[in-house]
């Protein structure tokens, strides 16, 4: 099996399934913004997790497509209210939806996204309806109670590795890990298998977060398609602040992160003092030891399911994630 091309061929049928949603003419104002969103592209990593994990537990990706789709819309809904909270001003290069139309729009459209993604999911009819739709749920709320957290940890300076890690668990790898069990639901696997199948996605979701903390600083704008230092300027708690508040010793290095947490966040022009500090306490270095942690237990999950091209083609998606510098 071609591992590369096997992804990129249910990428594109997620994003054709994705161009048939939403044509609706009227009302303008809510499907032309809606298309916009699904129109902006990205790596489908969920919708393909859908269709992946089907055909690991022995069913097949092609009849998993709806239920990825689905998949997939919920999690744009989430970036749509997301870039709304944040106050984003760019997503995937292009302006926000609430900067290019306005926050009440925005808010239509993520609403309206949800009932398209359980239309989606239901239209596919694929066994174990009743449980796809309960993991369905319970997805969207724990994404929410993650968000919330999220939030939460913007006023409040104690926040502990421990409970970054929680809140990843929930507001990234919640969702990666209702992609696998819906798949797994959809592809007939037994109990076991889904099992690993969402401890799997679990630990692949918590790399991916700390990678993509880690590349808000690192990575190059164009790869990003974001402003780099976002989360710094936004005085967001990320796992880089979280583990540099516990590694800093300096007087200078604990101003800095007294005035970034005091300030809600550093002017533009200070993202290098951060990046330095970084550099200078081993968070950079740390941060890419956590991920290749992570993404190691992800690939132990995989043992307990049955040992197929298709299970190793989980593992080579995990490394592929990994691997990608935006």
């Amino acid at each position: 099996m071609n591992f590369k091309q096997h992804y990129f061929q249910y990428r594109k049928l997620i994003d054709e399934r994705l161009a048939g949603i939403a044509r609706k003419a009227e009302p303008r104002t809510l499907y032309e913004p809606t298309r916009y969103v699904f129109d902006g592209g990205g790596k489908r990593i969920r919708g393909v997790l859908v269709m992946l994990a089907a055909e690991a537990v022995g069913g097949s990706g092609q009849d998993a497509l709806g239920a990825g789709a689905g998949v997939e819309i919920l999690h744009n809904f989430t970036l749509v209210h997301d870039d709304i909270m944040d106050r984003a001003e760019t997503r995937r290069g292009r302006q926000t939806v609430h900067r290019r139309w306005d926050e009440g729009v925005a808010i239509l459209v993520g609403d309206v996204m949800i009932g398209l993604a359980q239309i989606a999911l239901l239209e596919s009819r694929p066994p174990h309806l009743p449980e796809i739709v309960m993991a369905f749920a319970r997805g969207i709320i724990d994404v929410c109670e993650g968000q919330t957290l999220d939030r939460e940890f913007e006023s409040h300076d104690g926040v502990t590795l421990d409970d970054y890690m929680h809140m990843i668990a929930m507001k990234t790898g919640r969702l990666l890990e209702t992609a696998a069990e819906v798949g797994g639901l959809a592809g007939d696997g037994t109990p076991e298998q889904i099992e690993a199948l969402r401890s799997y996605a679990r630990h692949l979701g918590q790399a991916f977060q700390i990678q993509d903390d880690l590349l808000d600083i690192v990575a190059e704008e164009a790869e990003l398609g974001k402003r780099i230092g976002g989360d710094v300027i936004e005085g967001k708690k990320t796992y880089l602040v979280v583990r540099a508040l516990e590694r800093a010793e300096s007087d200078d290095d604990r101003k800095l992160l007294r005035t970034f947490l005091d300030d809600r966040g550093l002017p533009p022009e200070r993202i290098g003092e951060m990046l330095d500090l970084y550099r200078r306490t081993g968070v950079l270095d740390a941060a890419r030891e956590d991920v290749r942690s992570y993404i190691g237990r992800a690939a132990a999950d995989l043992e307990a399911l049955p040992a197929t091209p298709e299970r190793d083609m989980l593992a080579w998606f995990a490394e592929m994630l990994m691997n990608r510098k935006g």
